[in-house]
């Protein structure tokens, strides 16, 4: 194990070397750096926004040309996370040719969050142990005083993008392991992270004029956009697990939230979600926002998207519940293919 591990391809490279049941990758090495990739994009986003604010401040205040490049990279690559590295790779709620697939996933990785073997294979881990002990990011494992709730939200918001174990690809996504087209996106994960920093930067300086136009459009379309996306995925890894509301039993806390719908682009229907893992779209009231929903059923019009795994209204209504605090309960699911089993 003295190989020299990078973050593209490197659990591909490990799970090869591991027995196929281990969950987690005992590597220190592979684990330091890990932490220390997801630190940097953290510190990137963060950086975007002190970024934004000091130019705003100091040269141009941002023109509806900024916010309309912020709006054209974050909406995309926003939706290779939820519609491509959840909902399709992840939890296989819809079938796509390699055309729609190859997109998914080079926009999810322009997102900064992880090649998409790691990605899918992390979020499966966490499914399987959904605010039980094993789950990389439960707000709800460090106690019941208030200490432990804030330091469960400090953890769950934040905390566990350095401090989580590595999963075990060749347990968590053996399948996407083999797939010739998602291994090649995959080992080339920092090209996709660059081209989603070029490529704002170009239509800053096309659209805003010269260098000043070019650096708005990095800190707009790039690096804000970075840290918009991470604080999205971080409301829901946290806040969906305490705060909100219960539609349906489930073996965890995960909740429902309607004022973080927009912004997390129907993500934070979570207990919509965790209830039924493999449903491609998530608003089972008409009053639920879900643009990642609406996106995969344009694609199913459009033809490039099949078999959507939508539960009937019927499973729905059996399944539903009347509003009660979060309690763990409900039958257990099957992380890698999001039915549920008994």
């Amino acid at each position: 194990m003295n190989a020299r591990y990078e973050l593209a391809g490197d659990l591909a490279r490990q799970a090869a070397l591991t027995r196929k049941t281990e969950r987690v990758l005992d590597n220190a090495r592979l684990r330091r750096r890990q932490h220390i990739n997801a630190a940097a994009a953290t510190l990137a986003g963060f950086s975007g926004l002190a970024a934004a604010i000091a130019f705003g401040v100091l040269v141009r205040p941002p023109s509806a040309t900024t916010l309309a490049i912020f709006l054209a990279f974050f909406l995309p690559i926003e939706l290779g996370v939820t519609v491509g590295l959840h909902r399709h790779f992840t939890h296989r709620s819809f079938e796509a040719g390699r055309g729609t697939r190859a997109t998914l996933a080079i926009l999810g990785c322009m997102a900064g969050q992880g090649p998409v073997v790691f990605w899918v294979a992390l979020h499966r881990l966490h499914h399987e142990f959904s605010d039980r002990e094993g789950d990389p990011h439960s707000p709800n494992l460090a106690g019941r005083s208030l200490r432990g709730r804030i330091a469960g939200l400090l953890h769950a918001y934040l905390g566990w993008t350095v401090r989580h174990e590595v999963p075990n690809a060749r347990f968590y996504a053996p399948g996407l392991l083999k797939d010739p087209l998602i291994a090649w996106i995959d080992a080339r994960y920092y090209l996709w992270v660059a081209l989603g920093l070029a490529a704002p930067t170009l239509a800053g300086a096309l659209l805003l004029g010269g260098w000043l136009g070019a650096a708005e459009g990095l800190i707009w379309g790039g690096l804000l956009r970075m840290c918009a996306g991470h604080h999205a995925i971080w409301c829901i890894t946290s806040l969906a697990h305490v705060v909100g509301h219960r539609s349906f039993d489930s073996k965890d806390h995960s909740t429902n939230n309607f004022w973080l719908a927009l912004p997390t682009l129907g993500e934070s229907w979570h207990n919509n979600h965790h209830a039924f893992p493999s449903a491609p779209a998530l608003d089972f009231h008409w009053w639920q926002i879900d643009i990642s929903g609406a996106t995969i059923r344009l694609l199913a019009r459009l033809g490039l998207a099949r078999n959507l795994r939508m539960p009937s209204p019927s499973v729905l209504q059996a399944r539903a519940r009347a509003a009660a605090p979060c309690a763990q309960s409900g039958p257990e699911h099957d992380a890698t293919k999001g039915e549920p089993r008994s």
